[in-house]
């Protein structure tokens, strides 16, 4: 009895160490390696699921659950963010980003997943606990019980400001794009609301392994005879895995017989390949070739018509690659570390040249929504020198009646239809060939010549691609 109140004190809670939750604490690894060191998800994340399960314990539906938290948390960022700022009392940046990853992950947890709102609170706390101390753990807490309050339709209505007030501000909140991106979209495309907000809205999902067999080498139908696998939509090369997919399972793949390729990269690729020459057809060039799928198909492409193929990437480990992606290829290649905008070859010396220009990958974001976040309008102008450049060499090297491609993964019109026109100006002895009829079947390639492809129209990166003839 305490002389003082005259009532028994309550005996002292005794302290519970943290329980350590793998799946959450890798997610946490991912998040934080994205952020401090500007890595990729899509490199991350497979070096961590695989120590994991040598590790013994990590079953296949764990990795699924990391993945699904890593790839969700990041695409809803810029919807997660808006909606935490409403739940804290200071301004987001002063947030540690430590903290900001866990909440994040505990936001995707509750508005983004099946996950009862009791576990995906309690998770997010030990979380905490465990990554942060046992101090933030409880701020942790008390931000996720506001944000369960409410579900991410009751949130965005809150977050968000009405379309017909702001419709771009409106749909980066609603969709988790930065608005100048939305904007690019949006000019790109063109058209009214349904389409921007499905393109948004595409790349939010979760993209499909597709898979190249490259020709001479390995055939859909072997690709088909493995589990969940379905013909590609556009390509004849392209086979589907469905969602859970192995690629490293796949023997083809792992023989180097066959590839992971977006179904868009592929169509790039044979459309130069299709596309109509006055003259020979023996040498081909691929003058940015890294990391090599695209010159891994048009290796075997032009082997199979008695050409060859040079290879040309400026870095050395991505050369590397290149050289791994092409080994086995049954006709002549060679890949070289050369920087295309200062050639070793000579003016004139191919028929064919791909010229698949370093971007700013808008049109990847499904694959890394990370890079959504990481670009800034002002890097279009940093890039925009070196593709006219590259566009320019693809032009010298290419012979009289030869054809270029000019490629991007990316449908902003500063990285594509500007850099032609601007190029083709001061290069009165070119034409643009119509490259539609080159990719039959493929549905809304516009009104030509030149092809942009769509995540929600064709189910692919949005690739865009012009072919050029050197006519004089």
């Amino acid at each position: 009895m305490s002389e003082q109140s005259g009532r028994p004190r309550r005996p002292a809670k005794p302290y519970r160490r943290p329980q350590k939750d793998p799946v959450r604490i890798l997610a946490f690894d991912a998040l934080r390696a994205v952020d401090e060191r500007d890595a990729y998800a899509n490199l991350v994340l497979p070096p961590l699921l695989r120590k994991a399960r040598e590790k013994g314990g990590f079953e296949a539906r764990d990795a699924a659950l990391a993945t699904e938290l890593v790839y969700g948390t990041l695409r809803r960022q810029g919807t997660y963010d808006a909606v935490i700022a409403a739940c804290v009392d200071r301004p987001l940046r002063e947030v540690d980003p430590p903290v900001l990853d866990v909440l994040s992950l505990g936001v995707h947890q509750l508005l983004g997943t099946r996950i009862p709102t009791h576990a995906a609170v309690s998770a997010s706390v030990e979380l905490a606990r465990v990554v942060l101390g046992d101090g933030r753990a409880k701020f942790v807490n008390a931000v996720l019980r506001k944000v369960a309050q409410d579900d991410l339709d009751g949130w965005i209505a809150k977050v968000a400001p009405p379309y017909d007030d702001d419709p771009e501000d409106h749909l980066a909140v609603v969709h988790s794009h930065p608005r100048w991106v939305v904007s690019a979209l949006w000019d790109s495309l063109g058209g009214g609301r349904a389409g921007i907000e499905d393109l948004l809205e595409a790349d939010n999902e979760r993209p499909e392994v597709t898979l190249v067999a490259r020709p001479g080498r390995s055939t859909t139908e072997e690709l088909l005879r493995e589990d969940a696998a379905v013909p590609g939509r556009w390509s004849p090369y392209a086979v589907r895995l469905a969602e859970g997919g192995e690629p490293g399972a796949v023997r083809a793949v792992d023989e180097g017989r066959a590839g992971v390729q977006d179904e868009g990269s592929q169509l790039v690729a044979l459309a130069l390949a299709n596309a109509p020459l006055d003259g020979p057809d023996a040498t081909w060039l691929d003058g940015c070739a890294g990391p090599g799928g695209k010159a891994a198909l048009l290796a075997a492409l032009a082997a199979e018509r008695g050409a060859a193929l040079l290879a040309a990437e400026k870095q050395p480990h991505r050369a590397g690659l290149v050289a791994r992606a092409l080994k086995g290829n049954p006709g002549p290649y060679q890949v070289v570390t050369a920087d295309g905008t200062r050639p070793p070859w000579r003016p004139g010396s191919f028929d064919r040249v791909l010229m698949d220009v370093p971007c700013s990958g808008l049109g990847a974001l499904r694959r890394r929504p990370e890079a959504r976040w990481r670009r800034r309008p002002e890097d279009l102008e940093s890039f925009a020198p070196l593709q006219r450049t590259l566009l320019r060499t693809a032009l010298d090297s290419v012979r009289v009646g030869g054809v270029v491609g000019y490629a991007t993964c990316s449908p902003h019109l500063a990285e594509t239809r500007a850099v032609v026109a601007d190029v083709l100006k001061q290069r009165p002895e070119t034409e643009l060939i119509d490259a539609r009829p080159l990719l039959p079947g493929v549905p809304a390639l516009g009104e030509g010549p030149d092809v942009q492809l769509w995540p929600h129209l064709h189910g692919t990166d949005a690739m865009y691609l012009a072919l050029i003839r050197r006519t004089g």
